[in-house]
């Protein structure tokens, strides 16, 4: 047999492998990306609800910072200023442990998680004692410090150490 005469075709390689349908390993890491992906959006907004007294009392502090560069009265500023701690202090700890501490005790709370004790030995022992004073006695008041340590304060997280 003459082999020109054999009706032969030329080899045909089968089509390409489609990328539709995804085999089911790839359907398995797109499940696990999503869950990974909605669990970070709910921590994200778990976080963003659990700061907003600490945006809320930082945008009210900037108030009381704009009010106070306005009058100037610093006695006015320390009246503001306590109770907007109190309140912000009150979203992130336990009403029993913080409502009751008045003078020192209140202020030695207040250092808590901050390196240099602000409040009981820096600008933040005013607090305690500023709406009961005469501004002719207050001196030696560094009001924008006293501001700054306040912001420190509420922007700071509270330790879980007593």
């Amino acid at each position: 047999m003459n082999p020109e005469q054999i009706p032969l075709r030329d080899l045909h390689l089968p089509d390409a492998v489609g990328w539709w349908p995804p085999a089911p390993g790839w359907w398995l890491l797109l499940a696990l990306l999503l869950a990974a992906a909605a669990y970070g959006l709910l921590r994200a907004w778990q976080a963003y609800r659990r700061n907003a007294p600490r945006r809320a009392a930082l945008a009210e502090l900037v108030r009381l910072q704009k009010a106070w560069q306005t009058d100037r009265d610093v006695v006015a500023l320390g009246i503001r200023l306590s109770p907007l701690l109190r309140r912000a202090m009150l979203a992130y700890a336990p009403r029993a442990e913080v409502a009751g501490l008045t003078g020192n005790a209140w202020l030695e709370w207040l250092d808590r998680g901050l390196d240099d004790r602000p409040f009981s030995a820096g600008p933040g022992r005013f607090l305690a004692e500023l709406p009961y004073r005469r501004p002719v006695d207050l001196y030696d008041l560094d009001a924008p410090r006293l501001i700054e340590t306040v912001r420190r304060r509420l922007a700071t997280p509270l330790s879980e150490a007593a």
